[in-house]
């Protein structure tokens, strides 16, 4: 997420954290860098102009010649500049006090919306609501039969009409449905639209007349950059919007529209789409993005993932078994499977505090579905008795091993070295062996 934003900021910032005083003229040159990858990353111009002179000034209030630590100082201060082109801090979905809450998802062809609906339903579902989809994109083929699709996967259902209905219709049938259901909230999937289509701009209005939501969400590809700030202007200008919805953040290396789009257009991002499944939908907060960009990680979203899809039990069982030098291949497999919920590794790393600094040094293949499927075909292809001894493993029975497997002997030792270290570390966190600043990471 930002890869090429991140990198380039954090390594022009981190050469102030080295000089021990800082002149007008170092912060000029600073800002200047800054101001470029900004603009690079296709960054509204004005935005990128006003957040540069607001950091220069600021950093120019501040007593950096009598501070011990100048850089770090204007770290802080661009950080917190950054927050708050953002959107300053995180802003929740409303929800009526009494009868069912309706969300209304509008955007561009292309832009997720049905999936994202999907997304938004098991957020809700996850947060103890009662969502209900409704079908509303009547135009593109089989448009319904996706979002049924997707309903049964997430065990939450789909409201459509047969006949050839149209979408004022059925956006009448569907509060009429849910008026006589006990869902608290409704999940309203649109068409894809141009925003000079008036046509089609008016239609959407009468569907916002008819089911009256809370929230009218536009749902719009990060990707685009520039233009998704100009979609989103146009947008809210003709029907109204109160929140954004950036999908493919994941594949974003620029950055341009989640740091343009909260200032042009005055609407609060809400929900950030992190990748293809239907879980990879997170709740946007600045603070923690704009720690991301600046390669300071953000372990409370991490913290929040791992919550998710890790079980406490099983946590305290693995915990005594580690101390119990009980951890074996089975293990080490089951945790790796585990952590492959939370996110892909590669989104993990972009979490953890200072990883940017060795961008480029760690091996992408390690970090795939790739390795991961590598790893279960060499431990299936183990004896149940190799998988709790591995130490028994000789040279036959590693070939027997990596021909099992499909892969080769060295693959198979480099998966044994792996285990080793990892029963090591598990260890050393277990008794709390580790550096103090190390084992708060694990609290």
């Amino acid at each position: 997420m930002f890869d090429n934003l991140s990198t380039k900021i954090t390594s022009v910032l981190n050469k102030l954290t080295s000089k021990g005083r800082l002149t007008e003229k170092d912060i000029d040159n600073t800002l200047r860098e800054v101001r470029l990858a900004l603009l690079e990353a296709d960054v509204n111009f004005k935005v990128a102009r006003d957040l540069i002179k607001t950091i220069k000034d600021k950093s120019l209030d501040v007593d950096l010649i009598n501070t011990i630590t100048p850089g770090q100082q204007i770290i802080k201060i661009t950080h917190d500049e950054f927050t708050k082109i953002l959107g300053s801090r995180n802003q929740k979905i409303l929800f009526k006090p009494d009868g069912p809450s309706v969300i209304l998802l509008v955007g561009l062809n292309g832009s997720g919306k049905t999936t994202t609906a999907a997304k938004l339903a098991l957020h809700l579902k996850q947060s103890n609501k009662s969502p209900l989809l409704v079908a509303g994109d009547l135009y593109r083929p089989a448009a319904v039969e996706q979002l049924k699709t997707l309903g049964n996967q997430i065990n939450v259902p789909v409201f459509s009409l047969d006949n050839n209905k149209s979408v004022l219709d059925l956006a009448s049938a569907s509060i009429e449905y849910t008026r006589k259901s006990q869902f608290d909230c409704v999940i309203f999937d649109t068409a894809g639209r141009f925003q000079i289509d008036d046509d089609l701009m008016n239609e959407l209005l009468g569907v916002k007349d008819k089911i009256l939501p809370v929230e009218t969400l536009l749902v719009v590809d990060s990707m685009t950059g520039q233009e998704a700030v100009n979609v989103a202007d146009s947008f809210n200008g003709k029907i109204g919007i109160t929140g954004t919805i950036l999908t493919k953040l994941d594949g974003d290396a620029r950055g341009g529209a989640a740091l343009s789009i909260s200032t042009i257009t005055k609407v609060p991002i809400k929900f950030i789409g992190v990748g293809e499944k239907v879980s990879d939908l997170e709740e946007f907060y600045p603070e923690r993005l704009s720690s991301r960009i600046l390669g300071m990680g953000d372990v409370l979203t991490l913290i929040e993932k791992s919550q998710k899809v890790i079980d406490a039990d099983e946590l305290v069982n693995l915990k005594d078994k580690i101390k119990k030098s009980q951890f074996d291949l089975d293990d080490f497999l089951n945790q790796m499977q585990q952590i492959k919920k939370i996110g892909s590794f590669s989104q993990m790393l972009d979490m953890i505090p200072g990883i940017s600094k060795f961008a480029g040094k760690i091996d992408s293949n390690n970090l795939d579905d790739n390795h991961l499927k590598k790893t279960e075909a060499i431990i299936y292809s183990m004896t149940k008795e190799e998988r709790k001894n591995p130490e028994i493993i000789s040279g036959s029975r590693r070939r027997r091993i990596s021909s099992g497997s499909g892969t080769n002997p060295q693959d198979v030792n480099q998966l044994l070295n792996q285990f080793k270290q990892a029963q090591k570390l598990m260890k050393q966190v277990a008794t709390g062996k580790l550096p103090k600043n190390m084992m708060n990471m694990f609290k």
